[in-house]
């Protein structure tokens, strides 16, 4: 059966929603530890190219690479580019992410469909696609990126806790059925991240870190890809099934997050 000795040289790191962020901070992190990495975005193509091209400047390698992940055929084609460019995705980080904030009441079809698919059917469905290829080499290393929501939900959340939880599940799910091939698939779970992106809802959280989390601050998204650079690594090849929590404590000293959602219709 073929399989592969040196990963970085016959294949590459995949992160999506990379153009900013945990996922920008993924993608460095793994140029730094010898990978050639495919930086993903969806709408984002000046951050993500941005980012390649600060991983070319330090010395690596880097394609920035466009399409909806929740489109299969989008899934195939950044996929495509990729195994082109420097061979099968040996390194797959599921970070695009998606939010709603709304009462359950609120929350119509249109506001539920697409936290799902971002956050749960499109990470399949890259699994999916990089799977085969990394059963046949042998070697793989799969990271999703979860939240804290998924075990401590905050009012208004019901969709992004659902998909969350579902992909902690999914997670295990595909541990039971590749590691006995050398394939792991483990998950993050960050706590509260500083983020120049966060909705106003999940920013009254972050700003109240001091108060809530043992650590006394808010994490970085480099706190969270040091841990994605550790699960990728041969060093956690015994690794499998597992959720990773960055949080700084909060989840050892859980405190009640609804209460502290900003008050909806």
């Amino acid at each position: 059966m073929a399989g592969t000795q040196d990963p970085q040289q016959d294949g590459c790191a995949l992160v999506t929603g990379a153009g900013r962020g945990i996922g920008a901070a993924c993608a460095r992190g793994l140029a730094a530890d010898g990978w050639r990495v495919g930086v993903h975005f969806n709408r984002n193509a000046a951050g993500a190219e941005a980012v390649a091209q600060e991983i070319r400047d330090a010395g690596g390698q880097a394609l920035a690479v466009g399409g909806d992940i929740t489109d299969q055929d989008a899934v195939d084609r950044v996929f495509a580019a990729l195994e082109d460019a420097f061979g099968p995705v040996l390194v797959l980080v599921n970070n695009a992410g998606a939010w709603s904030h709304r009462t359950l009441g609120g929350t119509k079809d249109e506001h539920w469909d697409p936290v799902i698919d971002v956050n749960l059917t499109a990470p399949f469905r890259a699994i999916r696609r990089a799977v085969p290829k990394m059963l046949k080499l042998r070697w793989g290393r799969i990271v999703n990126v979860s939240s804290f929501s998924a075990d401590m939900p905050v009012a208004g959340q019901s969709s992004y806790t659902a998909s969350k939880g579902g992909l902690e599940a999914l997670t295990r799910a595909v541990t039971a059925e590749v590691a006995r091939r050398g394939v792991t698939a483990n998950t993050v779970s960050p706590g509260l991240i500083e983020a120049d992106y966060h909705p106003k809802e999940f920013q009254a959280l972050v700003d109240a870190a001091p108060k809530l989390i043992p650590a006394k601050r808010a994490g970085t998204a480099e706190d969270v890809a040091a841990c994605v650079r550790f699960l990728a690594s041969p060093g956690a090849a015994y690794v499998n099934g597992t959720v990773l929590t960055v949080d700084g404590g909060l989840s050892a000293s859980p405190v009640p997050l609804g209460m502290l959602a900003p008050s909806q219709p």
